[in-house]
């Protein structure tokens, strides 16, 4: 019953996060759109303090939008603010965190030869981590680097490169991943929290007292939200990445995160400069040509090593001996595993019909070692290449 109703409230959690996140992503897209995509406001417009003005047709209507210099003489009654979105993507991500990962640290979080070996370790560890990027950041924002985009950008790309190695040493790979995509995301709703709304409210205050407000904060504020828009797309597969075994569980998977982060990154650059009317395909090819590159080259490493190792024939009886042992208490119809109410994915592996028929994603995370979990029923290296190899020679006689 109990894991029933994890797995319900794991369901619940993980549909708000979707909603909420998607609020995020959609409104920081649009805003960074918006002001990319302002002209220059009529003499009329400027008198009033109008820097820039857009207008657009959605929805059956048409939208006039002005940005003012600084502000306008009188704060209107109603003002919109953008924060909400943020903050509830945070909290029901920490909440998943503490569902999925926390109340069943031992099978996803720890692997299962790191430093830490007691969940409650795991936890504060996963917590210590996650704060050490924020404040990483927070320490490079106040170096003289944050005036050198490129210079702030490499770096930042070196200190998560730095993070994510130590993600794998001390995480399972699955967690590793997902806890990059949680510190990053920290990252941003700090942003929000931190560096964006306080000197917004600051400034409203300013006009709503009549005084000169300070537009200093605010270019701050402007940099925080542009870097929040260029980590958007590494969380996002961060936090898809638990589909992918085969990079997650690849012998340099902290290599292979940081290149594709760095990739995805780079491809929003087209994008905020299209908004700008200057046009770049380039940068969009480049980025396509060295996800093929990385994803040739994880491909070509997994054959390798499943090639280097010895031929052992394994029989039918012999493999299901070891899917009996190591995978059926999961994959299952009734699992016996601790955590699960039904079979992961909906997949069992009772009989070798069954097995043959997910041969292809069981040959995956075989060798990934995403399975089995956290490796606890001790699954040898030579007998993972063995099923390896056997669900090979199944897969070739489809």
């Amino acid at each position: 019953m109990g894991s029933f109703i994890i797995e319900v409230l794991s369901l619940v959690v993980r549909w708000l996060h979707i909603i909420t996140g998607i609020a995020w992503v959609g409104a920081s897209f649009y805003f960074i759109w918006l002001d990319n995509s302002l002209e220059d406001a009529p003499a009329w417009k400027q008198e009033r303090g109008i820097k820039g003005d857009l207008w657009s047709f959605h929805g059956g209507g048409i939208y006039e939008v002005a940005k003012y210099k600084l502000g306008p003489p009188q704060m209107p009654k109603t003002l919109h603010w953008f924060y909400w979105e943020a903050y509830s993507t945070w909290l029901t991500g920490m909440l998943l965190l503490l569902l999925v990962y926390y109340l069943q640290a031992s099978t996803y979080l720890l692997p299962s030869d790191g430093p830490v070996t007691t969940p409650w370790l795991g936890i504060l560890t996963s917590l210590v981590f996650i704060a050490s990027g924020f404040v990483a950041y927070e320490l490079l924002l106040r170096t003289p680097l944050v005036k050198q985009p490129l210079q702030f950008a490499a770096c930042v790309t070196l200190m998560l490169a730095v993070l994510s190695w130590v993600s794998v040493q001390l995480f399972s790979d699955r967690a590793a991943y997902l806890h990059m995509g949680i510190l990053i995301g920290t990252i941003m709703v700090a942003n929000v929290f931190f560096g964006i709304i306080p000197p917004q409210r600051q400034f409203v205050k300013q006009i709503e007292a009549g005084l000169p407000p300070d537009p200093a904060p605010l270019h701050m504020a402007k940099l925080r939200s542009m870097h929040n828009n260029y980590f958007t797309l590494p969380v996002l597969f961060s936090m898809i990445s638990n589909h992918y075994p085969f990079l997650y569980g690849h012998r340099h998977n902290w290599l292979i995160l940081i290149v594709i982060m760095a990739i995805v990154a780079t491809a929003r650059q087209f994008f905020n400069l299209r908004h700008k009317g200057i046009y770049k395909p380039s940068i969009l090819v480049s980025c396509a040509a060295a996800f093929i590159v990385v994803m040739a080259l994880v491909y070509w490493d997994s054959q390798r090593s499943v090639a280097a190792a010895p031929v052992n024939g394994l029989s039918d009886l012999a493999a299901m001996e070891l899917v009996t042992q190591h995978c059926v208490g999961c994959h299952a119809t009734t699992p016996t595993f601790a955590g699960f109410a039904a079979p992961p994915l909906g997949v069992i592996l009772s009989s070798p019909d069954e097995v043959r028929l997910h041969a292809e994603k069981a040959r995956q995370a075989l060798l990934a070692n995403y399975m089995p979990l956290g490796n606890l029923s001790g699954l040898s290296a030579g007998e993972r290449q063995q099923l390896v190899q056997w669900l090979d020679v199944q897969l070739a006689n489809k």
